[in-house]
């Protein structure tokens, strides 16, 4: 690990910056994600904001994990930016609710003659 940071160092000479290693430029992380994607048979047009997209969508806001903290992974100053990712999950909510209701819908079928549900 020191021998990866020292050969950083050069790097940062002269430089201001909170980053230990470099941070490529959003047009080189592209062409980067341009070419695993073709060499992962990938035929959409893949990018970088479209990685953060479906991070703050499939991977964190679905699972149930916080929007406080999906703002704060994803650096939004304000919780209103990712919020536009939250109304994206609408489908996701629609689904949940039709979920719950064929829960319900099951345990009303499944009570007894005394009118008490069955547990299981």
């Amino acid at each position: 690990a020191v021998c990866i940071l020292k050969r950083y160092e050069a790097y940062h000479k002269g430089k201001r910056t909170n980053h230990v290693f470099p941070v490529p430029p959003n047009q080189v992380a592209n062409r980067y994600l341009k070419k695993v994607a073709k060499e992962a048979g990938v035929e959409k047009n893949i990018t970088f904001h479209m990685a953060r997209h479906t991070f703050a969508t499939t991977i964190t806001l679905s699972h149930g994990i916080p929007i406080e903290t999906v703002s704060k992974m994803l650096g939004h100053t304000s919780i209103k930016t990712t919020q536009i990712y939250a109304k994206i999950l609408d489908t996701k909510v629609m689904d949940d609710m039709a979920a719950l209701k064929e829960l319900y819908t099951r345990k009303e079928s499944q009570k007894t003659p005394d009118n008490k549900a069955v547990n299981g």
